[in-house]
């Protein structure tokens, strides 16, 4: 098992004739990913050589789907035309879009959020300007590294996309169920709650670990999610404990205004819904190794 996509994901890449997409397209491919095709209108009816493996060039999202029967689109789309992309995917009803793209403007993210929500949330979507998901030994979709880790009972869900890949490092030796990277900017569609509901119904996921950082109330409201609804193990850690107050650090949405948004709050609200926490990434794995070791 695994949550959002396993090995029977049939993935598309939209921009995949992009450098960035070919270069992740490969990637992919390596991890095992079944790519069955890739969008760009520009080059309908071609294809793509990856390594010996011949790639078709849809001219739409409807039609890749029609043709392969995909149900995972990763757009590796330019900011100004990820809009259009996403709501190229959701007006195609494929079931989930993984947006890799990063600087996509803020009312751009909220308009293709709000279209999905209209249109009957038939597209889950991840991100945007996120690292995509994994689940180890099945399927990767985005440009987290298939490497650094084996399958495994954990869940990890993170804002961070380098705060993702140092976790799953940290315990490679224990693995991963799926670890999703949901993004840091002050719209995204899928969140920490969402993941954190999904690793509670998957039976092959033991515990798991969010990642959070300074700025809005998400990880607040995952707490109180926590506290009502997940049984299983969860180990946090909150990336911003020495970002001063005002300052965006990193992510366009880590912004602290006065107690709100803090490191700290985050911690004292995680920790009251029973969630152990870590002053570091290290920390972190740590403990839940010591949780996994009973």
């Amino acid at each position: 098992m695994a949550i959002f996509l396993n090995k029977d994901s049939k993935v598309i890449v939209q921009g995949m004739t992009g450098a960035t997409g070919m270069k992740h397209t490969k990637l992919m491919l390596g991890d095992g990913t079944n790519i069955v095709g890739g969008v760009n209108p520009r080059k309908a009816g071609t294809s793509v050589d990856i390594d010996g493996t011949e790639i078709p060039v849809f001219g739409t999202v409807a039609e890749a789907m029609e043709k392969t029967g995909a149900n995972v689109s990763v757009l590796f789309v330019p900011p100004a035309f990820a809009k259009a992309a996403v709501v190229e995917a959701i007006d195609a009803e494929i079931p989930l879009a993984v947006v890799i793209t990063e600087g996509i403007a803020v009312h751009d993210t909220a308009a293709f959020y709000a279209y999905a929500v209209a249109q009957g949330n038939k597209t889950r979507i991840i991100g945007p300007n996120c690292p995509g998901l994994i689940s180890p030994g099945q399927s990767n979709a985005g440009i987290i590294p298939g490497d650094i880790t084996k399958p495994g009972r954990i869940g990890l869900v993170s804002k961070s996309g380098t705060l993702t890949y140092q976790m799953m490092y940290e315990l490679r030796d224990i693995g991963f169920s799926s670890a999703v990277g949901i993004g840091g900017d002050p719209v995204i569609g899928t969140t920490h709650i969402d993941a954190l509901a999904a690793f509670e119904a998957d039976p092959d996921t033991d515990l798991i670990v969010m990642i959070g950082e300074i700025g809005g109330d998400a990880e607040e409201r995952a707490a109180a999610f926590i506290k009502e609804n997940v049984k299983k193990p969860v180990v946090g850690y909150v990336a911003g404990f020495t970002a001063p107050e005002g300052k965006t650090m990193g992510h366009a949405g880590a912004i602290v205004s006065g107690s709100s948004g803090t490191a700290q709050a985050k911690k004292e609200a995680l920790e009251a819904a029973g969630v152990k926490v870590g002053k570091t990434p290290t920390e972190t794995a740590k403990l839940a190794r010591e949780i996994l070791a009973g």
